[in-house]
């Protein structure tokens, strides 16, 4: 989808009070009803529903209507909106250049900061493919209920960077991870070219045994990246490889570790012998070298991204998988985006919703220089968006812990 930062610039305090609203009402709601938001974002006498019905038309939220009243939810737009501020008031992001990659789940933008060196934006848009396969709305998630796309985008991004911060500090070849903020990661720019995209090599038995030594060294610090193939790994000038994209990588430990260890192995070896017509003998083998000798996996754990996190994100993409995505292609066209929701302007909403916008009750207000897991409290309301009960909840509670603040 196309990336325009170029509004930002003139969206007001309210309007990012209202995105921040529906983000924390998105941990209970599918569709988050407006009064809720009004109550969230502490706009009264209709500020809410202007701000709404302008972040509507902008397309950065849309409406949704179900059987029992019209709510509204973030699209990816949105969120991404809602990620820049918060990076470009950090100063990792200041400019957004051209757009250099597109996938099934992500999208990659060239972008400088205030030093105005070039790094690398990568949004996570997990669930893109199988938006318009979903068959059953959720407007209520409870306890034992899937968390929303939204959410596994931001676990991803978390995992990515969690995983790559680890790997580049114990000197593997991957890029120097810079900054993350809900979706989205931010890295070096590295002067290299996809696998993929490469016709022939001067040493290919050279090559092939740099990629397969990684993958042994891999397994002996405790991981398998899951998605180890050409689409997947860079080559620069010199020929030696860097590693990118790891929201698969899974540990040793896993009940599944053989079957990635042998994915891996065999997703080199075949591409070898169809590109390079270069075919070995010699490749790894799970039961003699993937003796593990450092633990990265407790490392990574132990950086707040959790097994429980790992879990959830495993279960996600084992199901995307199932319906034909496919997380090793980082440039795919012809994808569906937001331009293919439907969004609708209410020109009579502010007249609608100001009677229930000023009766709601503003106990709870949103920071909009917070990021949505820095709110310690969760409301319950009914289908209507009536609140039930407010409480606090532990910090342990929370699903995902941005640890980098706004």
């Amino acid at each position: 989808m196309r990336l325009d930062p170029k509004a930002l610039r003139y969206m007001s305090n309210d309007d990012f009070r209202v995105l921040t609203a529906i983000e924390v009402g998105s941990r209970n709601h599918d569709i988050v009803p407006a009064p809720l938001i009004a109550q969230l974002s502490h706009l009264r006498g209709g500020g809410a529903n202007k701000r709404i019905s302008d972040l509507v038309k902008r397309k950065l939220i849309a409406t949704e209507q179900n059987s029992k009243y019209k709510g509204y939810k973030l699209v990816y737009a949105g969120y991404d909106y809602l990620a820049l501020r918060t990076l470009s008031k950090r100063g990792t992001v200041t400019s957004v250049g051209n757009q250099i990659g597109v996938g099934k789940e992500s999208d990659i933008f060239v972008v400088a900061g205030e030093d105005e060196k070039e790094v690398v934006l990568k949004l996570h848009r997990l669930g893109r493919q199988s938006f318009r396969n979903v068959k059953l709305k959720r407007d209520y998630f409870r306890q034992d209920q899937s968390p929303s796309w939204m959410y596994m985008s931001r676990l991803s991004a978390m995992k990515e960077y969690a995983f790559m911060k680890v790997l580049y500090e114990n000197g593997f070849p991957v890029p120097i991870p810079v900054d993350q903020n809900r979706h989205c990661v931010v890295m070096e720019f590295v002067e290299a070219f996809p696998l993929r995209q490469i016709s022939q090599v001067g040493e290919p038995g050279k090559l092939y045994s740099k990629l397969m030594d990684l993958i042994v060294r891999l397994a002996k610090y405790g991981l398998i990246h899951g998605d180890f193939n050409e689409f997947n790994i860079l080559l620069k000038d010199d020929g030696s490889p860097i590693l990118i994209d790891f929201p698969q990588m899974v540990s040793t430990s896993h009940p599944n570790a053989e079957f990635y260890f042998n994915r891996d192995v065999d997703c080199i070896r075949t591409f070898f012998k169809r590109r390079f017509n270069y075919e070995s003998v010699l490749y790894p083998k799970f039961g003699l070298d993937s003796n593990k000798e450092f633990d990265l996996d407790v490392q990574v754990a132990a950086s707040g991204f959790t097994k429980k996190d790992q879990s959830q994100l495993e279960k996600y993409m084992s199901e995307l998988n199932e319906q034909g995505g496919n997380s090793g292609d980082d440039f795919v066209e012809d994808l569906p985006s937001d331009e293919e929701i439907v969004y609708e302007s209410d020109e009579n909403e502010d007249d609608e919703n100001k009677g229930e916008d000023e009766a709601v009750s503003t106990n709870q207000s949103v920071d909009t220089d917070q990021d949505f897991d820095d709110q310690d409290f969760v409301i319950e309301t009914d289908r209507l968006g009536n609140t039930i009960r407010r409480k606090r909840i532990p910090d342990s509670s929370i699903s995902a812990n941005d640890n980098a603040q706004a």
